[in-house]
C-alpha cells in the first residue's frame, strides 16, 4: 500500500456537504482506505478572486492503486458532484487534486505529484500539517516549513 494524499476543495452548491460526501466515496475506493481527514478550512480564492470563498480539506489514503487509476478515480468523483471546467480557477462543486502519492514524483502529460503549487498554497499546507505534521513534498522540503513561508495567506480552521 502506498500513502497517498488527497485534497479535496469546493466553493459552489453546498460545499461542506460536496467534501463531506467525497470524503465518503474516497473511502469506498477499491483497493484503497481512507486514514485520516483534516478539518475544514476557509480560504480565499486564488487566481480568480470574483467569487465565494472555499472550504478546503485534505485526506490521506493508503492504497493500492497506481497513480493515475487514483487520479482517474478523483477525476470520475469530481464527475459524479457536477464539476465543470469552464477556466483555471473556475468556481466548482468539488476539487479533488493529487497531492502525493508516497514520496513519488509524477510527470506525465495528465498527472503531476506532487501538485505543482501545493507548495505555495496555506488552504493545502494547513490540513496537510494537521493529519501529517512529518509529511514532506519531494524537492521542497517539509511541510511545516512550507506552510511557514505561506504565513500572510489568509485560512480559517473551522470547528
Amino acid at each position: 500500500m502506498t500513502r497517498a494524499y488527497v485534497g479535496l476543495g469546493a466553493n459552489l452548491d453546498d460545499p461542506r456537504t460536496h467534501i463531506e460526501r467525497a470524503l465518503a466515496e474516497l473511502a469506498r475506493l477499491p483497493r484503497t482506505r481512507l486514514v485520516a481527514r483534516s478539518s475544514l478550512y476557509r480560504s480565499a480564492p486564488v487566481g480568480f478572486r470574483a467569487q465565494p470563498d472555499f472550504l478546503n480539506a485534505v485526506a490521506a489514503l493508503d492504497t493500492d492503486l497506481d497513480p493515475q487509476s487514483l487520479f482517474e478515480a478523483l477525476r470520475a468523483i469530481e464527475r459524479r458532484h457536477g464539476r465543470e471546467r469552464p477556466f483555471p480557477g473556475a468556481p466548482r462543486t468539488l476539487d479533488l487534486d493529487l497531492l502525493l502519492y508516497g514520496e513519488d514524483t509524477i510527470a506525465t502529460p495528465t498527472l503531476a505529484v506532487p501538485h505543482p503549487r501545493m507548495h505555495e498554497r496555506a488552504f493545502v499546507l494547513a490540513p496537510l500539517a494537521e493529519i501529517a505534521p512529518e509529511a514532506r513534498v519531494p524537492g521542497r522540503g517539509p511541510v511545516a516549513e512550507l506552510l511557514a513561508a505561506c504565513a500572510g495567506q489568509r485560512i480559517e480552521r473551522l470547528a
